[in-house]
């Protein structure tokens, strides 16, 4: 196997994002008067508004996304960085690494500036795909702008809708057992409990080609 990158989804990966996304959720799903648990189930690895649509069709996704945005404002955009993230990215060197994230561009470059997180030159946000996870479109993307092959690259993912995607690209799937159990994410090719006891996995795997 001819491991060449590593695509990184983002929240749940090397930002831990979890429980201040849940509180967003809970108090949207409070105001619209919905079921907490099932709108939190839609989330995962997901644009908002897609999330809308499924959980709440009569209402309009782009209006609902202010009122999730001033929800995440109101949060603040302090999320620390997982685990050995720090670590990973600064010992990946020249070797090409993305970011294929279902969120957007500003807020995640506030929280990596935030968390002192490097960011890579290939990031593929929700507002640059027609189609988000589980489509492979944005690791597709990513490999492309690498110019590298889907097959020669590692996504690390969080959530079955990522590991989906990243399956469906033809990319090795790594995943981490943050915000599912182990056999949610039974579809990777591994799976660890953490992005710092994957860390040694995925150095190994990207050096060793």
């Amino acid at each position: 196997m001819a491991i060449r990158a590593l695509l990184f989804d983002v929240d749940g990966v090397l930002l831990n994002s979890s429980a201040t996304h849940r509180r967003i959720w809970d108090a949207w799903s409070d105001l619209r008067g919905l079921d907490k648990d099932l709108v939190w189930n839609l989330t995962h690895g997901r644009r908002p508004e897609d999330t809308v649509r499924d959980a709440a069709p009569d209402l309009d996704p782009t209006v609902e996304r202010k009122v999730l945005n001033a929800l995440m404002a109101q949060e603040g955009d302090s999320f620390p960085a997982a685990h050995g993230a720090t670590t990973l990215l600064g010992r990946l060197g020249r070797h090409p690494w993305a970011l294929v994230t279902s969120g957007s561009r500003g807020p995640v470059h506030r929280r990596f500036k935030l968390a002192a997180l490097p960011l890579p030159t290939v990031q593929i946000y929700g507002d640059d795909v027609k189609q988000s996870k589980p489509h492979p479109e944005g690791y597709l993307m990513a490999a492309q702008l690498l110019a590298v092959d889907p097959t020669d690259c590692i996504v690390v993912e969080d959530a079955p809708h990522g590991v989906t995607a990243g399956n469906t690209a033809g990319c090795t799937v790594v995943a981490v057992a943050t915000t599912h159990t182990s056999d949610e994410l039974s579809a990777a090719d591994a799976c660890f409990s953490s992005l710092e006891e994957a860390t040694p996995h995925l150095l190994t795997m990207i050096r060793f080609r």
